[in-house]
């Protein structure tokens, strides 16, 4: 008796079935042939989190060249982590404090309450307390200012900020201007990243 296929004919013994070839991969290549070294460092480069700066090469200058030109085509340097778990310099709130006061005097001493101005007002206060705050040279330190700016109507008016943070490194300033038609207030919040 013939055995028959699904579709009721006998199997064909002309076509033979040939395994499936797999398509072989490349041998990666050697970190010790001249040729490779540049190809190798090009890959481990692009898959790495950080930034290699230079390489020196074993082998002759004309893949020393190579790492030259990485170094111009990097944009943001980023450095391996330290695994330091505390500032070199702790945020001191109290200098902060008295530069944001002096510079909410300097740039709102002779100015009215006015919706417009003050909507660009804010943003350009907010940079250069950013711009002081960063050369006191806290390191490691992450920096959000807020400055609003609010009308005095007759109102009470309460602020909260709520943060999940280190108590022992990260901290907060407040800073407040005040005049008779609007009352400015800076908060400058320093975050420590390990």
């Amino acid at each position: 008796m013939e055995k028959r296929g699904w579709s009721g004919k006998p199997p064909s013994a002309a076509a033979p079935q040939q395994p499936l070839m797999m398509p072989r991969k490349e041998r990666r290549p050697s970190m010790f042939e001249k040729e490779a070294y540049a190809q190798i460092l090009k890959e481990r480069l692009r898959e790495s989190i950080h930034d290699v700066q230079y390489v020196e090469p074993p082998f002759d200058d004309a893949i020393a060249d190579i790492g030259k030109e990485w170094k111009s085509t990097l944009a943001k340097l980023k450095f391996a982590n330290s695994y330091r778990m505390e500032p070199l310099k702790k945020f001191q709130a109290y200098s902060v404090e008295a530069k944001v006061q002096q510079i909410l005097k300097e740039n709102l001493k002779d100015v009215k309450y006015d919706d417009k101005v003050f909507s660009h007002l804010s943003l350009e206060l907010a940079d250069r307390i950013l711009l002081a705050v960063k050369e006191f040279g806290f390191h490691r330190y992450k920096f959000i200012i807020k400055v609003l700016l609010i009308q005095k109507t007759g109102q009470a008016i309460n602020t909260a900020s709520r943060w999940i943070w280190d108590v022992a490194w990260d901290s907060w300033v407040a800073a407040k201007h005040e005049t008779e038609t609007y009352v400015a207030l800076a908060l400058v919040f320093a975050l420590y990243c390990e």
